[in-house]
């Protein structure tokens, strides 16, 4: 379909050409991510070039950790990017930190579970669990 020389797409080729099926356009729709550019008297949703990479932006944001709220921020910026990037920067290294606390939390957490795996495979026969008694004892 076009519109003005434009290629306009359904809902369907969108999803098609993203990876994604349609009830996630239509969910990041109901979020403000995504609008179609238009709608068909039949009520078919119509999308342009601009909607797509949008979509491939929404994407590729979440892949990355970014929060649907974090996502609509960029979003904003990067409609505005022509103002200050150093605030798209500043998210991006925000995001860093994050996952960087995240790792250390997952490491204590993946020595803690070894700690106990080991516990509880050097245990006797008649001894009782170590890995209840430990949680028992941290709760």
């Amino acid at each position: 379909m076009r519109e003005n020389g434009e290629r306009r797409l359904t809902i369907g080729v969108l999803a098609t050409a993203a990876g994604v099926n349609v009830q996630t356009i239509r969910f990041y729709e109901r979020k403000g991510l995504l609008k179609p550019v238009a709608r068909l008297s039949s009520g078919y949703r119509l999308y342009d070039t601009e909607c797509v990479k949008r979509l491939n932006f929404i994407i590729q944001a979440k892949g990355l950790g970014f929060s649907l709220a974090e996502v609509k921020a960029l979003l904003v910026l990067r409609v505005r990017l022509s103002g200050n990037p150093d605030k798209v920067r500043a998210k991006v290294e925000k995001k860093l930190e994050e996952i960087r606390r995240k790792i250390a939390q997952l490491r204590q957490l993946e020595k803690t579970l070894t700690q106990l795996a080991d516990d509880c495979r050097n245990r006797k026969v008649t001894d009782h669990c170590p890995i209840i008694e430990r949680m028992e004892e941290t709760i």
